[in-house]
């Protein structure tokens, strides 16, 4: 039995571990990993695969990349932003793109691969970009929201260009072609009013009927395949499998699933995507690079010049400060991971020179290899070269911006949970609930409620809570294992974070504060609590004293809450008195000398004749005492021979 496809998909995967693990140390973007590796792995290196061994799963990786994209894509938030998306960021793809077009047909290129060259190049990095800003807490700044909102129109742009760069490799030309561009354009229109129609009343349906299944590899394996059969209802229809996914993820990004959707998508979509940029670093010719350096080393700096320049430009004619438009700019002036889409695309269907696209890719890897240091220095160089040294922006606008929330976090939202989120709600304390039952997150989104549905285990539906910024989170649910998942992925997204976890009862209270609880809220225990606190209450006790004592009790665990005598039923915890006669070892010996913590016994107290004594470390037995044990039965025995005879 051949065994070789094993061993090269083992050293590629190791390969790709330690390439991503460098670019990751070196602050790099990881898709620089997966072209070296494609680069390294393609005919200009070890030869080991050729680009039809990967053709479809590549495609496939950007299938799931659209439909990421559609679950991100928000009507609501375009509408509010269609000022500045369909302005500016129309005008910058439109322009940007025009100009490399001129270009590249003023150097000879002809005009079906000169469309695809101002395409690739009108087009940055939403990736790298947004990435960078939100790590630097600029997505608030006024650079930040220019740049999103060029992002969110480019990344608009894709779908017709996905829709058009097929239908140019065709072999017509002049009327016929502009015909045929059209009914794709139209077929592309009708597939959309359809997939609208249906997937709206489908789609949402069908996401609910699987959420109350409570299968995790059921809402896998749907959201995979009705990424995949949109993307085959379009493909069917002559169009891009890729503009099929994406009106899916939109119909769906709408829907109170988006973040479990999200979530469960991202590691075939990551993971795909790699292979789609491995499958484009294959197509690197190094030899080419060496002799065209100098044409590449021009077009390096023609696009980010260039793309800065127009971005600036725009920007401050319609009205914008010189420093927010420049370094908004500097911030797009890569290519972007969409721009290696069309282009792949573009030699799928053999509408540009392979040579061509070569030098596009590189310039791309090499632009978005600059890119995180660009952005991160964005603010500085606008400074330096629009000369106004510190005075150029007020106090104000330099300011960090101030965190947005400092809520309470409620994962689940069952009946503990609501009652909390009222309580908080009375109080004017801002909160969030996150809940996987899509019945009850249905109803308490349209009672106004700020809940999501997803999984709080998972690291990215946890950030959509806004964990990082909040001042506490609270488990309402009793689900041990769950929690302790939880404990963990709320720790490492926000150690600062305070956490409350609530049990039925207390089996497993050090654990869990072990495992980072700050508090840990037994149930039954409370309720046993809060009952003494009445009994005490009504039986004439000052309120001040029953708190102290409640509160003692929950520091030591709801000791005293545990051991009962035993009757007939028996039980695995259990009080047992020992009366100490004349002589016994402990006689004479303050309890701080008499260790049971050996055995798992603890002494609650002392009777000593009519009075009960509290069993603190300074008292001395004395003859006649009796010792309140509680322990395990099968340790009491030993316990009380240490107390009578010494061992």
């Amino acid at each position: 039995m051949d065994h070789g496809w094993l061993e090269l998909g083992l050293a590629m995967a190791a390969m790709a571990v330690v390439a991503i693990w460098m670019c990751r140390r070196l602050g790099l973007p990881v898709i620089l990993a997966w072209l070296g590796l494609g680069l390294l792995a393609g005919p200009q290196g070890l030869n080991w695969l050729g680009p039809d061994q990967i053709h479809l799963v590549a495609e496939l990786g950007i299938v799931f990349l659209m439909f990421s994209l559609g679950l991100e894509f928000s009507l609501p938030r375009l509408w509010a932003m269609r000022s500045r998306v369909f302005g500016l960021g129309s005008a910058q793809v439109l322009i940007t793109g025009g100009i490399g077009w001129l270009i590249a047909l003023a150097f000879g290129i002809d005009l079906r691969s000169a469309i695809v060259v101002g395409a690739a190049i009108a087009l940055s990095s939403t990736a790298i970009v947004l990435k960078q800003l939100d790590e630097l807490g600029w997505l608030n700044r006024r650079h930040g929201e220019l740049s999103v909102s060029i992002l969110l129109f480019q990344d608009l742009a894709v779908i017709p260009l996905l829709i058009v760069i097929p239908m140019l490799g065709s072999e017509s030309a002049g009327t016929v072609l502009l015909i045929e561009l059209g009914t794709a354009l139209l077929k592309g229109l009708a597939a959309f009013a359809i997939l609208l129609w249906a997937g709206g009343y489908l789609l949402p349906r069908l996401f609910d009927q699987v959420a109350r299944s409570r299968s995790d590899e059921l809402f896998v394996l749907t959201t995979l395949v009705v990424a995949l059969a949109t993307g085959f209802i379009t493909l069917w229809l002559g169009l891009s499998m890729a503009l099929g996914a994406f009106l899916a993820g939109m119909l769906l990004g709408e829907s109170q699933y988006r973040q479990q959707l999200e979530a469960d998508i991202r590691p075939f979509r990551d993971l795909l995507m790699g292979l789609f940029f491995v499958s484009v670093g294959m197509l690197l010719d190094l030899s080419l690079v060496g002799e065209h350096w100098l044409t590449l080393l021009g077009l390096l700096v023609a696009v980010m010049v260039g793309k800065s320049a127009v971005i600036m430009a725009l920007g401050v004619s319609s009205g914008e400060k010189f420093k927010d438009a420049l370094a908004t700019g500097l911030c797009l002036a890569q290519i972007g991971e969409f721009s290696f889409v069309l282009i792949g695309l573009a030699l799928t269907w053999q509408v540009i020179d392979p040579t061509l696209a070569n030098l596009l890719v590189v310039t791309g890897v090499i632009s978005m290899a600059l890119a995180p240091s660009l952005i991160a220095r964005c603010l500085d160089l606008a400074k330096g070269l629009i000369g106004q040294g510190h005075q150029w922006t007020t106090e104000a606008d330099e300011a960090e911006p101030v965190p947005s929330q400092d809520h309470v976090v409620l994962l689940g939202y069952g009946r503990v949970g609501q009652t909390i989120a009222r309580f908080l709600r009375r109080e004017g304390i801002p909160y969030t609930a996150l809940d996987l039952d899509p019945i009850r997150v249905s109803e308490a989104r349209r009672g106004g409620e700020p809940i999501l549905f997803g999984d709080g285990r998972r690291a990215e539906i946890l950030k959509e809570t806004g964990i990082g910024n909040a001042k506490l989170a609270v488990i309402t649910f009793d689900n041990r294992r769950g929690i302790f998942n939880l404990l963990d992925c709320i720790k490492e997204l926000a150690p600062q974070c305070r956490i409350l976890v609530r049990t039925r009862d207390d089996d497993t209270l050090m654990a869990l504060e072990q495992a980072g609880a700050d508090q840990v809220i037994p149930e039954s225990l409370e309720g046993s609590l809060m009952l003494v606190s009445q009994v005490l209450y009504q039986s004439g006790v000052p309120l001040p004293v029953i708190l102290k004592r409640l509160e003692r009790e929950r520091r030591r665990h709801y000791r005293t809450l545990h051991g009962f005598f035993s009757g007939e039923a028996g039980g695995s915890e259990q009080l047992h008195g020992v009366t100490l006669p004349e002589g016994a070892w402990a006689v004479g010996r303050s309890l701080s000398k008499v260790s049971l913590s050996h055995w798992q016994v603890s002494i609650e107290g002392v009777q000593r004749e009519r009075e009960r004594l509290e069993a603190h470390d300074d008292l001395t037995l004395a003859p006649g005492d009796t010792l309140l044990l509680m322990g395990a039965s099968s340790k009491l025995e030993r316990a009380e021979r240490r107390l009578l005879d010494g061992y």
